[in-house]
């Protein structure tokens, strides 16, 4: 069964007996076990079952229908950003209530100019404030829009209404799936409760290892406060009450200058390309080799986050067959703890001075 065809029919015979605690969330596939499509046929059965036992359970109907709609809109909108999967993509964070005048928001405008020159697309939520500033300043050809529905403050704004590459959600969490799932970098201009949530999110996500590493910049307007205020609590409160590590401030910048939110996240990726995990290896993917005394020096000064071995340089691993346009990438391969992730930062961070 193809994944826009139609789930019909008594299936209950494929479905294999429950084993006593059994979970029933299916274990992902390992890359080696098959070919792409031989995972996705298996991953569409694993979703077919667990449609009959969403039967089988008798779920409600209010269940039901919160799952149906989950199902269809990130359906929709990964269908919507998959011809753009391999651009670049920032994604931009701010109030819906900032005015055209304002500074933040002819900072949005500018920031999203800057990245535009660059090659890079811009997502937001697609409404007024910094979200349309973003988009009027990246333009409607780079630019994407993650609308939701709202009974106030959230219609399209008029750069990207209309637009093919705008979709229009009914949760927070699909959305907030989306706003990180395909960007490559994160900007946070200051905004009301929406904008902090969703910073913190990023936060979170970056911090437990469950986003692939990406700059978050957090951009006042030129001599404000607001991010400067959000760090001297995270100092004065989390880590001073060692609630977070201190290498956890790697993960974000502060500044109130587009030029130097430009740089950085530019910076980041001069000779870092991405990551992935290959079993228990961390895979780093480089633009250009690490000579070898600075190979000899990382393992020496990040002894601390490899749990056995030492970090390698490597060709692209047999289980990375399925992303052909790295293969030629020179890679950094390690046993990487998965616990301090602001270490992993700051390591990304050294691999940048090659």
């Amino acid at each position: 069964m193809s994944a826009g065809e139609k789930f019909t029919g008594d299936q209950s015979s494929k479905v294999p007996p429950e084993s006593v605690g059994e979970n029933e969330l299916a274990r992902p596939l390992p890359a080696d076990e098959s070919p792409e499509r031989d995972q996705q046929d298996e991953l569409l059965t694993v979703m077919e079952q667990t449609i009959d036992r969403l039967r089988n359970d008798d779920t409600s109907v209010g269940d039901l229908k919160i799952l149906s709609r989950t199902l269809r809109e990130l359906r929709y909108a990964l269908k919507v950003f998959a011809p753009y999967r391999r651009r670049r993509k920032i994604t931009v964070f701010g109030s819906a209530r900032t005015k055209p005048d304002a500074p933040a928001y002819i900072q949005g405008v500018e920031l999203g100019k800057q990245m535009a020159s660059h090659g890079w697309m811009l997502i937001t939520g697609a409404g007024g404030g910094i979200m349309e500033a973003g988009h009027r300043g990246a333009g409607r050809e780079l630019s994407m829009g993650l609308n939701i529905k709202l009974p106030f403050e959230q219609s399209a704004n008029p750069y990207i209404d209309g637009d093919p590459k705008l979709v229009t959600l009914r949760y927070f969490f699909t959305r907030k799936l989306m706003f990180v799932k395909e960007c490559s970098a994160v900007c946070c201009l200051p905004g009301g409760f929406g904008t902090l949530d969703e910073t913190l999110e990023v936060l979170t996500l970056l911090q437990t290892g469950k986003q692939q590493m990406l700059p978050l910049v957090l951009l006042d307007q030129p001599g404000g406060t607001f991010w400067k205020t959000f760090h001297e609590f995270v100092i004065k409160d989390l880590l001073a009450n060692k609630l977070i590590s201190p290498e956890d401030l790697s993960l974000y910048l502060i500044t109130d200058r587009v030029e130097e939110a430009v740089k950085c996240i530019l910076h980041f990726y001069s000779n870092y390309h991405s990551m992935r995990y290959v079993r228990e290896l961390l895979v780093l993917r480089l633009l250009r080799p690490l000579p070898p005394e600075m190979l000899a020096r990382l393992n020496r000064d990040f002894a601390d986050i490899i749990v056995s071995g030492e970090m390698q340089l490597r060709d692209a691993l047999p289980e990375e067959d399925g992303e052909p346009e790295l293969a030629e990438l020179p890679r950094l391969v390690f046993h990487f703890e998965r616990v301090h992730i602001g270490r992993l930062r700051q390591l990304i961070d050294e691999l940048n001075r090659v």
